[in-house]
């Protein structure tokens, strides 16, 4: 056994922690050597979603004492960042085994430091956490939540006061903090006076913008013609959408009943993930035998949404987030321009991973797309860092989208009710979802994308995803299916270098472990660590034209062509 491993674990044997824990660590140091090394080698960190690990004892995973740290370092930096204000916390937490009794803790260390805590007193989607925190003026958020992983994972996500997540620097002050910290400085006595349990003032207040920012009034008359059929796939969902689904006129809404209730083991599906068609697969069952027009699922915390909608010859097809973004993106914006609202402020957001379709869109009706790095808070951070435009909305190619600024983070109740509303409209003209995807292909160009994402565990794992990027940084690709490289974009470096002329420039977005090929033929290649699981990603794009609508099917069969060829040379 490491003895640095051994001896962290020990640590753990001290008063400092419960008899519980004591006795957990001394059957990983007696039986369990690989257990013992994944639960203590490192301090759980802080990735593109928060932080999320496994539940159980260690310094690597989540627990009262790994989530008491970080709320003890995180009161003392409130506490610094506003002197002599009183300050307030908003608390949510999701479906998952634990949360409720995790997101006590964590309110019960902020009010042990004088810190008023607002605690909702049932789960709650992420996006109501979010809301909460600029409704009720707080400083600080917290949702315990793991989003889409699996059951035996956990987490916790700090916003600011704009409702958005925290971002850098201020991520890194805080983890510092963190750091410095030990374990039994962490204040576990709560002051009961400081809490106080919300529900249904905010619960209204959330669902009032959702229906202001997702829904359109000229369409109330054609919304009993659509079917809906949503699964909240056993998550925190189920306690708003079917209210605002309902609140918004749409009256035939069939929920899959063996989904419905909250259970954070997840027990109809292997991963309650909506970007896996497998986790829809009861919801598209119902949607046959209700011959619905469209299908919902959203994931745990009520972030990501996944859809599918009838295409042209009546069958029910997955869309992913790419396409998703798109006809929402368009949608919203020619309701923006339709009725004159346009000042020359607007803009959307996307990411430097999610489809280039964004950019050649936006520049159609002649406003800005700001791109960030992945996760939703980079485009919670365009919205505070540019408070004279307005924002209309954005999304990522990870099935998650928001409607607006009323949230900052991806929603995925309102864009549920956005999403519905594009059906109503479209089926009203004699259209559908898929066919205004359709136009925009043949309008703007055919994008098709491709994920890949390798899974690599533990210690191990973590190395060779960490040699694959010093591979393709210090052997780069110089031409991929018969396409030169003619640009390599080194988010870690912030360079840009143009590979004919050999000069570079810098890139104006914060550092981060990415790195994205383009070729000569507009194809892009783009390698990146997952920020929350043991994970590489790999994002492939390509492109081409179609002039009308018959040579879709051909143009498509050519870029699923080109992305298996791509696949091959990566050996993925």
């Amino acid at each position: 056994m490491n003895p640095e491993i051994t001896a962290k674990a020990e640590a753990w044997l001290s008063p400092t922690f419960d008899t519980t824990t004591q006795e957990e660590v001394k059957k990983l140091l007696a039986n369990n050597t690989e257990d013992l090394n994944e639960s203590f080698y490192k301090n759980l960190e802080f990735g593109t979603g928060g932080m999320r690990g496994i539940m159980g004892v260690g310094t690597n995973r989540i627990n009262k004492y790994t989530l008491g740290k970080n709320t003890q370092g995180l009161s003392e930096y409130l506490k610094k960042s506003f002197p002599g204000e009183s300050v307030k916390v908003a608390i949510a937490y999701d479906c998952r085994n634990n949360s409720k009794e995790l997101a006590q803790v964590v309110a019960d260390v902020f009010s042990a430091n004088d810190i008023n805590v607002f605690l909702f007193s049932d789960l709650r989607p992420t996006p109501e956490l979010s809301f909460a925190v600029k409704h009720l003026d707080c400083h600080c958020g917290i949702v315990l939540t793991a989003s889409h992983n699996p059951p035996e994972y956990n987490g916790y996500k700090v916003y600011w006061q704009d409702g958005g997540q925290l971002v850098p620097p201020q991520d890194s002050e805080i983890v510092a903090l963190i750091e410095q910290l030990d374990y039994n400085a962490i204040n576990f006595n709560a002051k009961k006076e400081h809490i106080t349990y919300i529900d249904t003032e905010v619960d209204a207040a959330f669902l009032k913008a959702s229906l202001e920012n997702g829904s359109f009034s000229e369409l109330a008359k054609h919304r009993d013609d659509v079917t809906i059929v949503f699964t909240p796939l056993h998550g925190t969902s189920v306690t708003v959408i079917p209210d605002v689904l309902e609140q918004a006129g749409y009256k035939n809404v069939h929920i899959v009943e063996e989904q419905r209730k909250p259970n954070g083991n997840f027990p109809t599906v292997k991963s309650p993930n909506p970007e896996e068609p497998e986790a829809l697969k009861m919801a598209m069952a119902l949607a046959e035998e209700k011959n619905a027009d469209i299908v919902i699922g959203t994931d745990p915390d009520c972030d990501r949404l996944g859809i599918a909608v009838r295409d042209n010859s009546g069958k029910l097809v997955l869309l992913n987030g790419n396409q998703t973004m798109v006809v929402m993106t368009d949608f919203l914006l020619d309701n923006y321009f339709e009725n004159n609202k346009a000042d020359g402020t607007e803009f959307i957001g996307s990411t430097i991973v999610s489809t280039p379709m964004m950019e050649v869109l936006a520049k159609s009706y002649d406003v800005e797309c700001k791109l960030g790095l992945t996760g939703f808070k980079w485009i919670a951070k365009m919205i505070k860092d540019h408070p004279s435009q307005y924002f209309i909305g954005g999304g990522e190619e990870s099935f998650g989208y928001m409607v607006g600024d009323f949230v900052r983070d991806k929603d995925a109740v309102t864009a549920t009710l956005l999403a519905c509303e594009i059906v109503t409209k479209a089926k009203s003209e004699g259209s559908s979802f898929y066919k205004k995807l359709q136009d925009l292909y043949v309008k703007h160009g055919f994008f098709k994308e491709d994920l890949t994402s390798l899974v690599k565990k533990g210690i191990s794992g973590a190395e060779e995803i960490k040699q694959t990027m010093i591979n393709l940084r210090e052997n780069p690709l110089t031409s991929i299916i018969g396409e030169r490289i003619v640009q390599i974009d080194d988010y870690a470096s912030s360079k840009s270098l143009k590979v004919n002329t050999g000069s570079s420039s810098d890139i104006e977005i914060p550092k981060s472990n990415v790195l994205i090929y383009h070729t000569d033929k507009g194809s892009r290649i783009a390698a990146r660590p997952s920020g929350t699981e043991p994970k590489i990603k790999f994002y492939i794009s390509v492109n081409d034209t179609a002039d009308s609508l018959a040579d879709l099917e051909d143009t498509e069969k050519k870029l699923d062509e080109k992305i298996a060829g791509i696949r091959k040379e990566l050996g993925l």
